[in-house]
């Protein structure tokens, strides 16, 4: 009797363990789901945004204008720089800013699942853990270091996202540790509300994060603005020599960077970093 009672307790405990089981199973598969659909709604954002036709052509005239008449003995980077061409897709940004002023642009990478808005906040905490409506998302957001300072002459947009399974955010990076893969999408794409650039990527490579102690290692992750052609020189030299594979591209002093950062789990602390240089 004792013994069919404890069998039958058994068999209620492993019911109940089974019913927990598939309770939080199904509870993690939705929670996926729903921020697998934010993301996806995310990536299409910028598509969403409609701009009347004439304001672009609008935009272009004014710029135009205010170059013709800039006074001609002011410096010949002041022209070019106002002289770019103004795109639907930068239009859409200072659009979308409208919404919040955190966003500072939009990434992409043709053909992968990076295509989403990348914000900037006060510090590198916040968009890890909110999305660019600054509501709570376990997804995050892309964003771009909050010691970037616009308007000093910076030498690298530095920006960060979580590897999230099933391609989204920044997961996609992970695939370029495949030569054929870089082969396939060389360029990354970064606009903002000022400008529209393509940058080549020249390099690709897994690292970590170093404790503060260590020495003669390659902080990547501490390269933002060039005080001086040397430091620039130095942080390109140690990025090709990181590279996975050959890349005949390189940058040189003055040219803009761009670096792209996510997690990777071949150690503890891994990262798996993705680096380009502004298109010629």
């Amino acid at each position: 009797m004792k013994k069919n009672l404890k069998i039958k307790k058994e068999i209620v405990l492993i019911y109940i363990f089974l019913v927990i089981v598939i309770v939080l199973s199904i509870i993690y598969i939705a929670k996926f789901f729903l921020m697998r659909q934010e993301a996806m709604e995310e990536s299409k954002l910028l598509n969403s945004i409609e701009i009347e036709e004439n304001l672009i052509e609008m935009e272009a005239n004014d710029a135009e204008k205010e170059k013709q008449e800039k006074n001609q003995t002011e410096k010949k980077e002041d022209e070019e720089k106002n002289s770019k061409r103004v795109t639907e897709r930068m239009l859409k940004v200072e659009k979308l800013r409208e919404e919040n002023e955190d966003i500072v642009g939009w990434i992409e990478i043709e053909n992968t699942n990076i295509n989403y808005p990348v914000l900037q906040g006060e510090n590198n905490e916040y968009y890890l853990t909110h999305n660019y409506k600054k509501e709570k998302s376990e997804k995050g957001s892309i964003f771009l270091s909050a010691d970037y300072e616009w308007g000093v002459s910076s030498n690298n947009f530095l920006i960060y996202g979580h590897n999230i399974m099933y391609g989204q955010m920044f997961q996609d990076l992970l695939k370029y540790e495949r030569e054929e893969f870089y082969r396939a999408h060389p360029i990354i794409r970064f606009t903002t509300e000022k400008e529209d650039i393509e940058y080549e990527i020249f390099s690709v490579f897994k690292s970590r994060v170093f404790y503060k102690s260590e020495e003669n290692v390659f902080r990547y992750y501490g390269f933002i603005n060039a005080e001086k052609e040397a430091e620039y020189k130095e942080f390109v030299e140690e990025a090709k020599e990181a590279s996975l594979y050959d890349i005949d591209i390189t940058a040189e002093y003055g040219e803009q960077l761009i670096t792209l950062i996510t997690c990777s789990y071949h150690t503890e602390d891994g990262r798996f970093v993705v680096i380009g240089r502004e298109k010629k």
